[in-house]
C-alpha cells in the first residue's frame, strides 16, 4: 500500500532518537505487530525502512502511525525526512516478516531489544497486552543501551512493570557512565536465563548486528529451541 500522509506530532525520546506520529487522515492501514514502513518526502530520491513502534490496536485507535526515528547529534534524520510537523511524506508498506504470530502455542514471550531495535518488539508487546486472545501470556524486556539516556519509551515500561504486565530489565553497555545504579555491560546468559522461566519461551531480538549474531547462541545454551528465536538486525 502507498500513501501520502503528514507527520502530526514529534516528542523526544532519547539524545538519539525521536518519536514520530504520522497521521492516518481517515486511512486505513493494516499491518502486523513487528511490520516496517519505507518512508521519504516525495522528492526524496529513495525511502527507508522504519519499523512501526505502536501496535495495530494502537495505530486503529489514534488514528496514526508511530515511528521511531534515529537522529544525529544536530537532531536530524535526513533529507529524506524532515522532522517537523505537517511535513508530508510517502508511506509504502507494511513490509517485513519480523511479526507476532497470530496465536502462538507458546505461553510465555521474551523481548530483548538493543537501542532503537526497541520499536518493533514494543509494537509487539503493545499488541499482546491488548489482544485477549493473547491473555495469559508471560511476558519478558531485555533492553540494552548504551547509556541510560538512551532507553526510549523507558517510562511506559517501567510502569508496566511496576503493575505486573511485564517483567523488565535494562543494562548499559558504556563501562564508564555514572549515574546508573542498574545492570552493566552487553546481554549475557546470566541476563537471559533470569527471564527464561521456560524453555518453551517465544524470543524475539532486535537490534544491533552483534548483539543479533550473540543472543541465538546464548538462548540455545539456556534450552531454546531455535525454531523459537526470531531475529532482526537494525
Amino acid at each position: 500500500m502507498r500513501l501520502t500522509l503528514s507527520i502530526r506530532e514529534m516528542a523526544f525520546a532519547t539524545p538519539r532518537a525521536r518519536i514520530v506520529r504520522l497521521d492516518l487522515d481517515g486511512h486505513t492501514f493494516d499491518y502486523t505487530a513487528g511490520q516496517a514502513l519505507l518512508v521519504g518526502t516525495p522528492d526524496a530520491g529513495k525511502r527507508r525502512p522504519y519499523s512501526i513502534a505502536a501496535a495495530p490496536e494502537d495505530a486503529r485507535r489514534d488514528h496514526a502511525l508511530e515511528l521511531l526515528v534515529g537522529v544525529d547529534g544536530k537532531g536530524r534524520a535526513g533529507a529524506h525526512l524532515p522532522l517537523e510537523p505537517g511535513v508530508v511524506v510517502d508511506v509504502e508498506g507494511p513490509v517485513g516478516n519480523f511479526t507476532f504470530p497470530d496465536r502462538p502455542e507458546e505461553r510465555h514471550v521474551l523481548f530483548v531489544a538493543g537501542g532503537t531495535g526497541i520499536a518493533p518488539l514494543r509494537a509487539m508487546a503493545r499488541h499482546v497486552i491488548a489482544d485477549p486472545r493473547l491473555k495469559g501470556r508471560r511476558v519478558g524486556l531485555l533492553y540494552s543501551a548504551r547509556t541510560p539516556k538512551e532507553f526510549a519509551y523507558e517510562q511506559e515500561f517501567r510502569a508496566l512493570a511496576a503493575q505486573g504486565v511485564i517483567e523488565l530489565r535494562q543494562t548499559v553497555t558504556r563501562a564508564a557512565e555514572t549515574g546508573w545504579s542498574g545492570n552493566r555491560g552487553r546481554i549475557d546468559r546470566a541476563a537471559l536465563a533470569a527471564l527464561i522461566h521456560d524453555a518453551e519461551t517465544l524470543c524475539f531480538v532486535c537490534g544491533p548486528a552483534a548483539m543479533v549474531d550473540d543472543i541465538p547462541r546464548l538462548l540455545g545454551e539456556i534450552g531454546v529451541a531455535p525454531r523459537r528465536i526470531r531475529i532482526e538486525e537494525w
